[in-house]
């Protein structure tokens, strides 16, 4: 794949240079996918994964549209979002465009409108994160397909800017090619949605990505291992990950898309949580948005992960994705 807006040479040592660069270590927010715990669409999510004890929910906009407008373009129901977060109090972490795994924004004219409609709708739920997914037949192939997405970046990006709207770039290229794009487009508001599983599945290495890409180009994350590990016993090294996004500084937030390996999600759920909340203190640098409780006489007890729910029925069929990619769930 061409790569003339930077050299493999500066992107290596752009790498070992980025440690210097986060000296004021990182705080991290973790939220989880709607579209994970099962609930996409529906305020239920949000309650979830407040019994779970995350700070956030990123939710879907839905990938059919209805009557000529996204699913999630709805009154009554960003109402009740906005009505349950606040009565929760719990987080809106950012939205995904998964519609644009249906109507490419490479070469569907449906595309763009999806775009400038789902900045709107983040507006409104104040979400201020628009992850745009380019996953399996969404992916960019070539370097015109790249261009176009640029261009109606380029196009949308003043309106997202002026509306406090950040759009996340999530896809199947390197960090190199990925900010090829954000740069083609002009706009500070476009940015890399970095999926750490991902990334290292495609062949790259998360860690060097996320050192040369800094705080200022990545706007969230995702954590995950595959479908049958949990975090902490795949093939990523999170602490590794975690200490990479210290060194960059980064604040904001990293939301799990983990799979339910029990078929339990809220077990598995609070299991992958309670894992990464674990490495908080371990990673010099990073600070996470930790909770705590008070204990009987008072005092503060830091955050643990919550007892186990009731297990659901094993025997439940398994999910299946339409083009066999993890994320055509989204």
């Amino acid at each position: 794949m061409a790569r003339d807006s930077l050299s493999r040479r500066s992107f290596l040592a752009a790498c070992s240079a980025a440690p210097a660069l986060g000296s004021g270590g990182a705080a991290l927010r973790i939220g989880v996918t709607e579209w994970q715990l099962d609930k996409s669409l529906t305020v239920d999510s949000l309650s979830m994964a407040k019994r779970v004890g995350f700070d956030g929910v990123e939710l879907a906009v839905g990938r059919q549209a209805v009557n000529g407008r996204l699913p999630l373009d709805s009154e009554a129901l960003e109402a009740a979002y906005l009505a349950e977060a606040k009565k929760l109090k719990i987080a809106i972490a950012g939205i995904s465009l998964n519609i644009l795994q249906v109507n490419f924004l490479k070469s569907d004219p449906l595309g763009p409108k999806w775009l400038a409609d789902g900045i709107k709708v983040a507006r409104r739920l104040r979400a201020h994160t628009v992850l745009v997914p380019f996953f399996g037949a969404a992916n960019m192939k070539t370097r015109q397909e790249q261009d176009r997405v640029g261009d109606v970046l380029k196009e949308l990006g003043p309106e997202a800017q002026s509306a406090g709207i950040t759009l996340g770039l999530e896809d199947m290229l390197s960090a190199e090619d990925t900010i090829r794009i954000a740069d083609r487009s002009k706009s500070s508001a476009v940015k890399v949605y970095y999926d750490v599983y991902n990334s290292t599945n495609y062949g790259y290495d998360a860690v060097k990505e996320i050192l040369w890409l800094g705080k200022q180009r990545i706007c969230q994350f995702h954590f995950k291992e595959d479908r049958t590990h949990y975090l902490g016993s795949g093939r990523i090294d999170y602490a590794a990950v975690l200490k990479a996004i210290a060194d960059i500084g980064f604040r904001g937030w990293a939301n799990l898309e983990t799979e339910s390996p029990s078929k339990s999600i809220e077990n598995d759920m609070a299991r992958n949580l309670g894992y990464i909340r674990s490495l908080n203190g371990k990673v010099p640098g990073l600070r996470m948005n930790a909770r705590h409780r008070r204990g009987h006489r008072g005092e503060s007890v830091p955050w643990e992960p919550p007892r186990l729910f009731a297990p659901v029925d094993r025997d439940q069929p398994t999910r299946v994705y339409d083009d066999g990619n993890p994320e055509s769930r989204v």
